[in-house]
């Protein structure tokens, strides 16, 4: 009997060994640094704005960033850009495909970089914009739970930090009945979450506080009266009807236009347009579809 409890013994301690050495690998790779080519795409299109960048660095961040969205106009949409790895989460750009959320934050990000000396208007340069702006605190350690996967999370972190100021409310926002859950629900539509099932628990834990951070919007039938009083560049949030409650689904920029038509400007799934476009009116749009629920608004600041 002794014998046998030593040889379980062995084996149990074998075994941890094996899982310390695995853990010890996973580590190891989170902290390397991907690929150039697999974190940033479409460098001609970059060097192609950049060369533009002179008309549009004098502007105000607002109208700097629905600029250069509006040389974006046009880019294939293309989903999912930010899953670049199985298991390591870094700061990335895509200009060969954007998505709602790409769209906005290149744009915004881009026009960032536009503060800096010339010299800095690199894809390095840009990437630190989008790791300022996309993760929470600013910072990417290397880690899926790091990133800012919820518009509204988002949108309260880049307010903490004065990245942004949040106007929702002061332009006649209501509390709306809030619950995050689309990614725990829907986990095999995110290639970390299929290929790392330890991290939902963090993804469910995530999704608790954001949901405690409750939240805000402008109902669609209040926005045409408040269009007057939006920006171009300013960030909106769509929200949309979830059974008796309302989540975020899509986001794009305000964009004003020679007539003074405040109209949405985001990147548009295939089912529609299936690339970056300049739509329509913002309230014509919101009304286009009976799911929207009515917008969240962000106004860059620095």
């Amino acid at each position: 009997m002794v014998a046998t409890l030593a040889g379980r013994a062995g084996f149990r301690l074998s075994r941890l060994f094996t899982v310390l050495a695995v853990f010890v690998c996973v580590a190891a790779t989170a902290s390397a640094s991907l690929p150039f080519d697999t974190v940033f795409k479409g460098k001609a299109k970059f060097d192609q704005l950049v060369s533009q960048a002179d008309q549009w660095k004098s502007l105000p961040l607002g109208e700097r960033t629905a600029a250069i969205g509006r040389a974006l106009v046009g880019t294939p949409y293309k989903g999912y850009t930010l899953e670049i790895h199985d298991h390591v989460e870094a700061p990335s750009v895509n200009f060969l495909g954007l998505d709602c959320w790409t769209f906005f934050e290149v744009a915004l990000g881009f026009s960032r970089m536009l503060e800096e000396p010339r010299e800095k208007w690199t894809p390095e340069t840009l990437l630190k914009y989008i790791e300022l702006d996309r993760y929470r605190g600013g910072d990417c350690d290397g880690g899926y739970l790091s990133r800012l996967h919820y518009l509204e999370e988002w949108l309260h972190d880049n307010s903490r930090r004065g990245l942004v100021s949040d106007l929702t409310r002061s332009l006649g926002g209501v509390r709306a009945p809030h619950s995050a859950v689309e990614m725990t629900v829907n986990w095999r539509s995110y290639r970390y979450l299929r290929n790392n099932p330890s991290l939902r628990a963090g993804i469910r834990s995530m999704e608790r506080r954001v949901t405690d951070l409750g939240m805000y919007h402008i109902p669609k039938k209040r926005v045409a009266a408040i269009e007057s009083k939006l920006r171009s560049g300013d960030i909106i949030g769509i929200t949309t009807h979830d059974g008796k409650l309302i989540g975020t689904s899509h986001v794009g920029l305000a964009y004003r236009d020679s007539d003074g038509v405040l109209r949405f400007m985001h990147a548009s799934a295939p089912r529609n347009h299936g690339k970056v476009v300049l739509d329509s009116r913002l309230s014509d749009y919101l009304n286009r579809f009976k799911s929207n629920a009515g917008i969240l608004v962000a106004r860059p600041v620095k």
